[in-house]
């Protein structure tokens, strides 16, 4: 059987205000089917180097050079460090940081 990443900030976790998010929107709630279909097209996935975490925000850089920032309502600085290898979703806005998925806010840096 295969394992089963963690979910961080489902629809039950706590927005910045302390409200409870039920938001799944890019950067807030990972949605279970969200999860589902980032795993069901694993040719949209590009590795990434993080190279800086501030604010809500992890700027990345692709292995073919794109700089990527990428948001987050939750303080992903303990989860995801400078130098770490990371993986973007493309297209359903998840990023892979070992085992651990975020729902993330992308945009070209």
């Amino acid at each position: 059987m295969a394992h089963l990443p963690e979910l961080d900030h489902t629809a039950s976790c706590a927005c910045e205000s302390g409200a409870m998010c039920a938001d799944t929107r890019p950067g807030h709630g990972l949605h279970a089917l969200q999860l589902r279909l980032a795993a069901a097209t694993p040719s949209r996935w590009d590795d990434a180097v993080v190279v800086g975490v501030h604010d809500g925000w992890v700027d990345a850089v692709t292995l073919d050079g794109a700089t990527l920032s990428l948001w987050n309502h939750g303080d992903l600085a303990e989860v995801v460090t400078p130098g770490e290898p990371v993986a973007v979703h493309s297209i359903y806005n998840v990023l892979s940081a070992g085992a651990r998925r975020f729902n993330v806010l992308a945009r070209a840096a």
